[in-house]
């Protein structure tokens, strides 16, 4: 089996497929991960994150995750995390809390803030 273990040299990119209402990884051209949203007025409710068998255990999930983050909070939206990685995700890195409008924090245990 190849090593597909991400390097300095890889290529990470994340783009968001407004399409299939997800954003896409991919690792050096090739697809890597998804993250499946519901766009809820303002918001991205993000619903499931997902990494090919592939490339798991390498971190991506979290590079996913902080790349979309960042596209949101870039776009001037804010965010739902329904998926529990991406719940987990924002209660281990708080510069991301703002994102979630604080009318739903309490729903998802989060600090008010």
């Amino acid at each position: 089996m190849e090593d597909t273990t991400p390097t300095r040299s890889d290529s990470v990119v994340v783009r968001d497929n407004t399409v299939e209402d997800r954003f896409e990884l991919f690792v050096n051209g090739a697809p890597a991960g998804l993250l499946d949203y519901r766009v809820e007025g303002d918001n991205y409710a993000l619903v499931h994150t997902e990494i090919d068998s592939d490339f798991e255990g390498r971190g991506l999930g979290s590079q996913l995750i902080s790349h979309t983050l960042d596209q949101i909070r870039a776009g001037g939206h804010g965010m739902l995390p329904i998926c529990p990685f991406v719940l987990s995700y924002v209660q281990r890195h708080p510069e991301y809390l703002d994102l979630v409008p604080a009318r739903y924090r309490a729903r998802f245990d989060l600090p008010a803030h």
